[in-house]
């Protein structure tokens, strides 16, 4: 065991035998930041030391999907179901000793599907090559979070390791604004009433070795929230749980599943089998999951091109759209007009600033 190692356990343990209460708020969570940051060096330091060299995976596509989870669960069956590659399946455990990419065509968009070596326990720290695995994680637009149906507890060990590794499944960063500066200590205002003392939130942030800054809070934090905001290293990302193999058991047990799941699981759940089918839910839910839209171009006095949408992210305006196309129709926008979902009547005139809806047609006057 090493130094580190031996000085994670101690914090550990010391969290563990505190009792919680208003008296030992600041004091564990202070303990909370240096396990963070410890975790934070472990990571770093098994870069460093026999990390091996990684995987060397080019993004491409319109977005990229990840297949996660531990080893046998049926990934690389799932990658070849949904895009057609051949990924190596065997009935044996670490079949996937690469990444195996693929190109899942859906709605007009590109999607690239990789399935990564099954994670184990430990992962996160870098056992089973797990530092390669986490770094193509954490690259992710959406993580398939793949459990077999007859062991779904492997569902609360998988998001251990991928929490441990600095990811935050279906959150939103912390509201949390922090300016350092030269002096003057720590200044810490907010918007919202917070439950959180003042003086753990600077023991919080002077274990970071943040001792001189300007911090503004817009929302009530807990703890690991708050840590989250001051180790400014998380990575926030989409998720869906996928329970495979439900052609292994029955119906009524398949409906027990069901509810077993629906009690544990956060994210969004789709079951299917990628070895029997029961996949058609499952590319329109990575659509959604990748929040995408389709967006068909009319040019002036002809047809909307209904064969080749561009593919936007929900919440996309006519300048992103323009953008898209190219620079120029940006800078020489005079108008758009829009028939859809987002237009008040068939042909709107609009802005820059109109927001699009999946399903629009848009002529740019430039």
């Amino acid at each position: 065991m090493t130094s580190i190692e031996k000085e994670i356990q101690e914090v550990e343990e010391e969290i563990r035998e505190t009792p919680y209460n208003k008296s030992t708020e600041e004091h564990i969570g202070r303990l909370k930041a240096k396990l963070a940051k410890l975790k934070e060096e472990k990571r770093e330091e098994g870069k460093g030391t026999g990390g091996g060299e990684g995987y060397a995976v080019e993004k491409t596509g319109h977005g990229t999907v990840i297949l996660v989870g531990f080893p046998s669960v049926g990934k690389s069956t799932l990658l070849n179901s949904l895009t057609g590659a051949e990924s190596e399946v065997a009935e044996y455990e670490f079949t996937t000793l690469e990444v195996n990419p693929g190109i899942m065509k859906y709605k007009g968009a590109n999607i690239q599907i990789l399935d990564v070596p099954g994670i184990i326990s430990g992962a996160s720290e870098g056992r089973g090559r797990g530092q390669e695995v986490i770094s193509v994680l954490r690259n992710a637009d959406l993580l398939l979070i793949v459990l077999e149906a007859m062991d779904i507890d492997q569902y609360d060990r998988v998001m251990e390791e991928i929490r441990d590794a600095g990811m935050r499944i279906d959150e939103k960063p912390p509201k949390v604004k922090i300016e350092e500066k030269d002096s003057g200590g720590l200044d810490i205002s907010s918007t919202v009433d917070l439950d959180l003392s003042e003086d753990l939130i600077k023991s919080v942030l002077e274990e970071k070795g943040i001792i001189n800054a300007d911090v503004i809070i817009r929302e009530d934090l807990t703890q690991e929230r708050l840590i989250d905001a001051v180790m400014d290293n998380r990575r926030y990302i989409p998720g869906l749980v996928v329970v495979n193999k439900v052609d292994l058991v029955d119906d009524q047990h398949l409906e027990e599943l069901k509810r077993e799941v629906e009690e544990k699981v956060e994210e969004e759940c789709i079951f299917v089998s990628a070895e029997h089918g029961y996949l058609s839910q499952f590319k329109e839910k990575i659509f959604d999951g990748l929040q995408f839209m389709r967006i068909y171009l009319k040019p002036q006095g002809g047809e909307p091109d209904k064969d080749e949408p561009l593919i936007l992210k929900k919440g996309a305006d006519i300048e992103k759209l323009a953008q898209e196309i190219h620079r120029d129709f940006s800078n020489k926008f005079r108008y758009a007009r829009v028939w859809g979902n987002s237009a008040k009547h068939p042909g709107q005139q609009v802005g820059k600033d109109h927001k699009l809806k999946d399903g629009d047609i848009v002529t740019i006057v430039s």
